[in-house]
């Protein structure tokens, strides 16, 4: 099962909204197929892993799957019909799965049949590997990922706003990696006013880009200029501005110009755009609507502390370079309201450090509590 999971990796930015899923089939104690699924839209694990093998061999035979095997006719036809019609002697279930046309209907129909199924390996692992997968089905939002470069005094730009760059180049390609396999990168308007970025994934040679993010910039006030990259490239990647809807209206011609750039519009009610939980999560379950598993938000402040305090974030990627900058002015990389003490701050179920270069990166999954307004999907 672990070489399932590990297999299952594969498929990350590939598959989604899709989960990621693993297979493996093994007899006298030998790995005789694997596989995993590849692409959305394409076969399932247990259709790679399968391929070639004959009923015969299958009979003798036990198939390690990280989920439990889908039931239902979607963009493939069931994987269960497959393995019923060359069963194997023992399936071994990492987790059933929550969706609700399987939702232990595939398990059911293997037992049925008299297959004998084992469920529950290393489904912690597994839970792990599809948390975004988990928390869309449960709450109706993409799984939230924050990022940002600080120096070791904890400032992403210095009191003028200049900071580029604070991460070393190693950082910034890790990072364009990230931004190649989800579903929207989101930034608020002062980073688009202060940086002008392009947001897009930039890759080296012979890597590949899984998906195409939504560009989506939080402007209630609807401060981005026509001429920044974002507009100017909005036929090559989607771009999304989130705006008050009073706001849009005072600036017709303005609107137009977007419009003929290929800019879309989020429109907020008044009480949406006051109120900055309330607006964040109409933009998160905007982007769920749309077919989005994975968000990267890349900052400013405000908007990251708005997440922070309404308990939307999910993972925090963090990279650390060795300068110091030093001023009163510099700024931070959350805002908003925090907290009153110490205890009350965010902590992590799950952490890593690695150097790159001089740089130090931090990747964490946030503990979850019981108040979490984002549904999460422990």
């Amino acid at each position: 099962m672990a070489m399932a999971l590990e297999l299952a990796k594969g498929g990350q930015g590939w598959v989604e909204p899709n989960p990621m899923v693993g297979c493996v089939v093994v007899r006298d104690g030998e790995l005789i197929a694997s596989g995993f699924h590849e692409r959305f839209g394409g076969p399932h694990a247990e259709v790679h892993a399968l391929r070639g093998l004959d009923a015969e061999v299958l009979s003798q035979s036990t198939l390690y799957v990280t989920l439990e095997p889908c039931a239902h006719h979607g963009k493939t036809p069931p994987c269960v019909e497959l393995l019923l019609s060359k069963p194997p002697s023992r399936v071994v279930v990492a987790m059933q799965d929550p969706f609700e046309k399987v939702a232990g209907l595939g398990i059911s129909r293997l037992q049925q049949t008299g297959i004998h199924v084992t469920t529950g390996v290393l489904e912690e692992q597994a839970r792990r590997l599809n948390a975004p997968y988990l928390k869309r089905l449960a709450s109706g939002f993409p799984w939230v990922i924050t990022k940002w470069a600080m120096t070791l005094d904890g400032a992403i730009a210095t009191g003028s706003l200049d900071s580029k760059w604070i991460s070393n180049e190693l950082s910034r390609q890790q990072v364009h990696r990230l931004r190649s396999r989800v579903d929207a990168v989101v930034v608020g308007s002062s980073t688009v006013l202060a940086d002008d970025p392009l947001l897009t994934a930039r890759l080296g040679p012979g890597e590949l880009v899984a998906r195409t993010a939504m560009r989506v910039v939080l402007d209630r006030r609807f401060r981005t200029m026509e001429s920044s990259q974002l507009v100017r490239t909005a036929r090559e990647a989607p771009v999304i501005v989130v705006v008050d809807r009073e706001a849009l209206a005072q600036v017709p011609d303005k609107r137009r110009a977007f419009d003929r750039a290929g800019a879309e519009f989020l429109e907020l009610e008044r009480g949406q755009s006051q109120d900055p939980a309330a607006g964040l999560e109409h933009v998160l379950r905007e982007i769920v609507r749309r077919g989005g598993t994975n968000v990267l938000v890349e900052g400013g402040a405000m908007v990251m502390g708005s997440l922070f305090d309404a308990r939307l974030v999910d993972q925090v990627e963090c990279y650390i370079a060795p300068k110091v900058i030093g001023g009163l002015e510099a700024r931070r990389a959350v805002g908003g309201v925090g907290v009153e003490s110490i205890a009350l701050g965010a902590g992590f179920q799950e952490t890593h450090w690695e150097t790159l270069g001089a740089d130090l990166h931090f990747s964490g999954i946030l503990a979850r509590c019981p108040t979490d307004r984002s549904g999460g999907a422990d």
